[in-house]
């Protein structure tokens, strides 16, 4: 597992496991949101057992699944409201951690610069550039 904190309250991830929970829970995370959708991933991973594991922990679990390519307003909504309902920290996972701060970019969209908003998942690989405008914009 590699925790990338994008924030002190919301970092991202590359896939993880149901033995991967305890240890995020055991950072300070309170709320997990799973942006990968269960046809890219094997029954193992899929969000029912990913869900059923985090909750038996006590976290809270929000399924937000993102198909390359199709991202659109209610999926930033979504992960907006479990940011904005989470007690603690969150951490979000997908394939390698792209959407998952794709969508932290969005919902900040208005609040922080644009550089700010390219610049932090940037420290860990992950290129935004393309995002500017809407970032620039608030959407």
């Amino acid at each position: 597992m590699d925790i990338r904190a994008l924030t002190p309250t919301y970092a991202v991830s590359p896939q993880i496991d149901p033995s991967d929970l305890p240890a995020i829970k055991a950072a300070g995370y309170t709320t997990v949101i799973d942006n990968r959708p269960d046809g890219e991933i094997p029954p193992d991973l899929h969000t029912e057992v990913m869900r059923a594991a985090a909750e038996a922990l006590g976290l809270v679990f929000i399924a937000n699944p993102i198909i390359p390519g199709q991202l659109g307003p209610s999926q930033v909504a979504t992960q907006s409201a479990a940011m904005a309902q989470a007690s603690g920290p969150v951490f979000a996972y997908c394939a390698s951690g792209n959407r998952c701060s794709i969508l932290w970019a969005l919902t900040q969209a208005g609040t922080r610069p644009a550089d700010d908003l390219i610049a932090v998942p940037a420290r860990f690989g992950y290129n935004l550039e393309n995002l500017r405008g809407a970032l620039s914009y608030g959407g």
